[in-house]
């Protein structure tokens, strides 16, 4: 979950265990899915990112690897050992890593034979969230009317609105982008955030106070204007942008 997240989903192998959680819960305190967030989630393919951005809907143990958020499953007891065999490799190329990676991958039988836990909503996801508008997504989960698409409405309007239209249109953005350019827009978008009123009233209604009662401004979808929603992408004076 958040920084963890950054300094580990952009490598070219991404090891979970049985002791995994990914989450990107951003949307309840006002935010949106940083750490390159923006890049990676749409890639996941099935509009399977847009609702984990979307909902902060958790994965856990081999699900991660499952949802193609992790390349590889192995078990937590096997880490040191894991690491060993890395460190033995003489000239590690990518190609060996692979191989002792997909070694101890294909050696685990935790959860070996269990459906990834979306599977069964795999196809409700990729029509309903494939909305170009947060309020598109929420006619096509009512239009669905299914017991699953009625919980997920219920879980996406006690989200900020703006956090909700800022994050849709960033990972539409994000999935035409590179990482380099999509860090560089979601560096925009936090300095609207904090100039926003939305993140301070989630981390005090989520983390400070706890009444998990939070006040959006504005607090509708309706109320989050195109002009409102854009200005969160609007390029910062040239002493202010993110150099990388």
């Amino acid at each position: 979950m958040g920084g963890g997240v950054g300094l580990s989903v952009h490598g070219l192998f991404r090891v979970a265990t049985e002791k995994t959680l990914f989450a990107m819960p951003e949307t309840a305190i006002g935010l949106f899915p940083d750490v390159g967030g923006g890049y990676f989630l749409p890639r996941l393919g099935n509009q399977l990112g847009t609702y984990l951005a979307l909902t902060g809907f958790r994965l856990k143990s081999r699900d991660v690897q499952k949802a193609g958020v992790a390349t590889h499953f192995v078990e937590s007891s096997r880490i040191e050992e894991l690491y060993k065999s890395l460190l033995s490799l003489s000239c590690p190329g990518p190609q060996d890593v692979s191989q002792v990676l997909n070694r101890y991958h294909e050696q685990n039988p935790i959860d070996k034979d269990k459906d990834f836990i979306l599977q069964t909503h795999i196809d409700k996801i990729k029509n309903t969230f494939s909305g170009a508008t947060v309020e598109e997504i929420f006619q096509n989960l009512e239009r669905d009317g299914s017991e699953w698409a009625l919980k997920q409405l219920e879980t996406m309007k006690k989200m900020s609105p703006t956090s909700m239209k800022v994050t849709l249109h960033q990972l539409r953005e994000g999935a035409k982008l590179n990482l380099k350019d999509t860090l560089i827009m979601e560096y925009r978008i936090s300095q609207g955030c904090v100039r926003g009123k939305d993140f301070r009233e989630g981390v005090r209604a989520v983390l400070v106070d706890r009444d998990n009662t939070p006040s959006w401004d504005p607090p509708t979808l309706e109320g989050v204007t195109k002009e409102v929603l854009m200005s969160y992408f609007a390029p910062l004076p040239v002493d202010r942008e993110l150099k990388l």
